[in-house]
């Protein structure tokens, strides 16, 4: 059975297709995740919205927590990383992760940031060993077929590689570093553009945007099998 992670980081509540003034990035994960389910109902999803009730900052007690052997752990520490650890939790259950994550001024949202600072975590997500031949660090879920899907928005246009704005796109490139960081490196998406013009362009990229999505459930679902129920 396949676990899909579900991850809207917008602030704006509903997706721009059902709530006025709503989210673009929660259309196209809401899309993509209602696609995946028709295709693989048995598909376990879990919803984690970080936009709406978004992850604790990190702060010297959680550094302190973290970086203290779990052997020897105080009571609070385990308190202070609990909330990393239930975020961390689900990553693992994870095959495939949809994130929706929209352009803030040229970065994640803040809560998104939150999130991945709470679940890049030594000893959990990537080992650290001073003493080690060659890098300190290495990923912990290398090889362990997870996939990454990011599914953003922006206000402006020309954010893609070779754009007009592709300079202050600081939104695929910091979370594929930090996924890639922890192992995850098998990494699409899409984006809807113009929302501050209101007009045909971004009819023209919302439509786009969808259709990429469309076609990336295709392309990723053949990578995990229908149910026999299905398949016959």
């Amino acid at each position: 059975m396949t676990t899909l992670l579900h991850i809207d980081a917008s602030a704006r509540p509903g997706g721009s297709d059902t709530t006025p003034h709503g989210s673009h990035t929660r259309r196209l994960t809401a899309r993509f995740v209602r696609q995946w389910t028709a295709l693989h109902p048995e598909t376990k999803v879990i919803y984690r919205d970080v936009g709406q009730e978004p992850p604790p900052p990190v702060t010297g007690q959680w550094i302190h927590a973290a970086f203290t052997s779990e052997q020897v752990r105080e009571p609070w520490m385990h308190e202070e990383l609990r909330i990393s650890d239930t975020l961390i939790d689900e990553l693992l259950q994870a095959d495939l992760i949809v994130a929706g994550v929209p352009m803030y001024n040229f970065g994640p949202p803040a809560q998104f940031k939150a999130y991945i600072d709470n679940i890049v975590r030594v000893g959990r997500t990537f080992g650290f060993d001073r003493n080690r031949d060659g890098e300190p660090y290495w990923p912990l879920l290398a090889n362990a077929g997870k996939r990454l899907v990011i599914l953003s928005s922006r206000g402006d246009y020309g954010y893609q590689p070779g754009g007009r704005m592709a300079d202050r796109n600081h939104v695929e490139a910091s979370v594929r570093t930090a996924f890639a960081y922890i192992g995850v490196t098998d990494v699409h998406g899409t984006s809807i553009e113009y929302d501050e013009f209101a007009d045909r362009r971004l009819a023209d990229s919302i439509r786009q945007a969808e259709t990429t999505v469309d076609g990336l459930v295709s392309l990723l679902e053949s990578g995990f099998p229908l149910p026999a129920s299905q398949a016959d």
